[in-house]
């Protein structure tokens, strides 16, 4: 069931951060004092949850009610564990496949994607907790609904998550234009993850160096790479045609 993805007022997001609510950004009024809104940045930053300065104009556009200069962005969805991810993927009779997201920002990108991880099989998303899109309306709008569908886990770093998935037996390629070896070079019969990058920077060189493989798409005209949802709805049906051959 979609919960609802936004909350305002101090008090009552205080209460929902205490309550473990799944909070993706948090709106607060540019030059607001006082011990309670000192309170709610305290308690956003122990948490890791992002903070947005903005002027009272932007609050008053996001919500018509008594905002008390702060609103609050609820995932509609529940988040797993990493631990989770690969327990539940491990349970299962075919080889893992996972997605890796490092610092994509669009949350229509994100939708497409999730809902390409649907239709080819894959058995979660990792993004990252701070600096990743949201799941938002949109987010779930784009995605068809399978955001509902496909488990994701928010980390606090994507090498760290790297890192656990290596020690889990699960081999990890990243997409990039600056590898010399292609896609179809790859072997996705076996459990494996596969990890795409923000739409502007692409992976960051230090998860391409802690990936086991780097792979790019054959590209024949000028136009220097993809949109990530095209390139990695690619990477996925390259994985699901291996897997499904005699």
């Amino acid at each position: 069931m979609e919960k609802t993805t936004q909350i305002y007022g101090i008090r009552a997001i205080i209460e929902a951060v205490n309550s473990k609510e799944e909070i993706d950004k948090v709106f607060l009024q540019k030059g607001l004092k006082g011990d309670l809104i000192k309170e709610l940045e305290s308690l956003l930053r122990r948490n890791e949850i992002n903070i947005v300065y903005v002027p009272a104009e932007k609050l008053n556009r996001l919500t018509k009610n008594n905002h008390q200069g702060a609103v609050a962005n609820i995932s509609p969805v529940g988040f797993y564990s990493l631990e989770e991810l690969v327990e539940r993927a491990n349970n299962k009779d075919t080889p893992a496949l996972f997605l890796l997201l490092d610092q994509l920002s669009d949350v229509r990108n994100f939708g497409a994607i999730i809902r390409t991880a649907e239709c080819t099989g894959v058995d979660g998303i990792i993004i990252q907790k701070k600096g990743a899109a949201p799941v938002t309306a949109d987010t779930i709008k784009t995605s068809a609904g399978a955001a509902f569908k496909v488990p994701i886990a928010k980390v606090d770093h994507i090498k760290d998550a790297i890192f656990f998935l290596q020690a889990s037996g699960i081999q990890v390629v990243s997409a990039t234009e600056k590898s010399n070896d292609s896609l179809y070079d790859i072997s996705f019969k076996v459990p494996i993850a596969i990890v795409m990058g923000a739409e502007d920077q692409g992976i960051s060189p230090s998860i391409l160096k802690a990936s086991d493989y780097c792979a790019k798409l054959p590209l024949l005209g000028e136009i220097g790479s993809l949109n990530v949802s095209v390139a990695c709805g690619v990477f996925l049906y390259e994985a699901l045609r291996q897997r499904t051959r005699n």
